[in-house]
């Protein structure tokens, strides 16, 4: 296996990275997820313009897009498989001890990993944690994730694959690595980004090509939903069976039904929508 490092390709089990690079130091970095089919990346564009957002919401320089392209080609290439995971990791680099930042410039990491089409629908979980939707790093998709960590391990040990976090206020805002959708009357809802949720690149392609609706959500409409559904890189559109306690029979229901089609249809026949 092949990782781009240090403006090259590097074997996994001989690349390294600095242990006082700011990444690892205190989470100084930024980073996407972007699908793989066949060799071939998904929205790429639309990723690196997260990219570039997410570095300059730290005061991180702005990453070189056509070596992050380049990279990616070369990792894909060098690492042939159905259905990846192609991780972009842009940190501060090597740095001092503390939170001020070094002058070495940032590191810009490029991994592939292997993966499977998720099932058609999920168990989630709340969690009594807030997302601050007016805080520093709201909206940025950086390394910092212990929070999210810890949210999903609590998932994972009651038998899910997702913890949804309320806002501040009480709002439903989104999960560790996903945003989520309701369906009320036959009407597709999500919660808007004033919530403090991520611009989701999947989140984005559903409300653009299903019409759904940006609304102000509060957490208890998980309770009386009629269909409840997560978007995410690797989830596409994935239906949600059970929420805590409460099962939704027959999921997926008719209208996320619908979407996973649409999205399917839709990604299949665009590579960078």
């Amino acid at each position: 296996m092949k990782l781009w490092l240090d403006g090259g390709l590097q074997d996994i089990e001989s690349a390294r990275v600095s242990v006082f690079d700011h990444g690892l130091t205190v989470g100084d970095g930024v980073f996407e997820t972007v699908k793989a089919v066949e060799g071939r990346a998904f929205a790429l564009t639309r990723h690196l313009d997260r990219l570039t957002r997410s570095a300059r919401g730290l005061g991180l320089p702005d990453p070189d897009l056509d070596e992050v392209r380049r990279a990616c080609a070369a990792v894909l290439e060098a690492n042939p498989m159905p259905l990846g995971r192609l991780r972009i990791t842009y940190t501060g680099g090597h740095g001092p001890l503390g939170s001020d930042r070094g002058d070495q410039g940032p590191t810009l990491v490029v991994a592939l990993g292997a993966t499977t089409r998720r099932p058609d629908s999920t168990a989630v979980i709340t969690v009594p944690w807030t997302r601050n939707e007016h805080g520093a790093l709201t909206g940025l998709k950086t390394t910092s994730y212990a929070e999210n960590v810890v949210a999903l391990a609590r998932a994972t040990g009651q038998g899910a694959t997702e913890a949804l976090f309320g806002n501040t206020v009480g709002r439903l805002c989104e999960g560790t690595g996903s945003n989520v959708f309701v369906v009320l009357d036959g009407e597709i809802h999500t919660p808007p980004l004033a919530s403090g949720c991520l611009a989701g690149i999947t989140r984005a392609l559903t409300v653009e090509w299903t019409g759904a609706k940006e609304t102000d959500l509060p957490m208890d409409v998980l309770e009386h939903a009629d269909e409840i559904f997560l978007t995410s890189t690797l989830r596409d559109v994935q239906a949600v069976h059970r929420v805590d306690g409460r099962e939704l029979a027959g999921a997926p229901g008719p209208v996320t039904a619908k979407a996973m089609r649409i999205f399917d249809e839709r990604s299949g026949n665009d590579l960078d929508p």
